[in-house]
């Protein structure tokens, strides 16, 4: 069972410029993203294996958000989630593997 999620300092980069981001495009906005990001962690942490491997190393996984187009990048070790990145759908996937 996953007993709590660490989000790494690029991710949390990652996840206050996005928030910024929208939130100058409409009020309110950058917090219905960061709902977003928690709701799709939160499916991370309760079943991380239903989420695609796409890194075999270090078994890196990805869950999407449901209404933005952003994808979370996290790996499993023991009971502890790490997010790596949380990064726009049009990101290239270089900036993610640059971090692990």
């Amino acid at each position: 069972m996953i007993r709590s999620v660490i989000v790494r300092q690029p991710a949390l980069d990652d996840i206050t410029e996005a928030v910024a981001w929208y939130e100058t495009q409409s009020s309110g906005l950058g917090k219905e993203l960061l709902e977003q990001i928690l709701r799709a962690l939160e499916r991370a942490k309760t079943k991380p294996e239903l989420f695609r491997i796409i890194r075999r190393e270090g078994e890196v996984r990805r869950v999407l958000t449901d209404r933005f187009p952003y994808r979370i990048f996290f790996s499993v070790a023991d009971d502890i989630i790490y997010v790596h990145a949380v990064l726009h759908g049009a990101r290239h996937d270089r900036r993610w593997r640059e971090r692990i």
